[in-house]
């Protein structure tokens, strides 16, 4: 099994060096997989992240129903982000462009701006 890791590039002025943000990452595929999302855990672990891939930009909604703790969302279009925001639990709401959307543990994407740059590594 290939493992898969999300990493972090800031755009910072010169600054090229990468950060692990999630060494567990699960990629919701199929329509069932996206609208299940995170409902219904009770956790997930520190390193963890669910990314949703999209077939091209558009608005993307993310809802916490379900889902009894916050997270750290970040919407990107070609592996830039564009928007990132905690959701609380069970009652937050986020929407952004993006092409994939990322999913993590609250505080995880802390160091994340947009036009940073994420991307998943084998």
């Amino acid at each position: 099994m290939t493992r898969v890791r999300l990493v972090h590039r800031p755009d910072a002025t010169g600054d090229r060096s990468e950060t692990v943000l999630a060494s567990d990452v699960d990629v919701a595929r199929s329509t069932l997989e996206q609208a299940r999302g995170l409902m219904f855990r009770r956790s997930i672990p520190g390193d963890y992240a669910l990314v949703f891939p999209f077939d091209e930009p558009d608005t993307q909604w993310l809802h916490m129903l379900f889902v009894p703790f916050a997270i750290d969302a970040v919407w990107l279009v070609d592996g830039e982000v564009t928007t990132k925001k905690r959701l609380s639990p069970f009652v937050g709401l986020g929407r952004g462009d993006a092409d994939t959307v990322i999913e993590l543990p609250a505080g995880a994407a802390e160091s994340v701006t947009a036009g940073d740059e994420l991307r998943l590594v084998e």
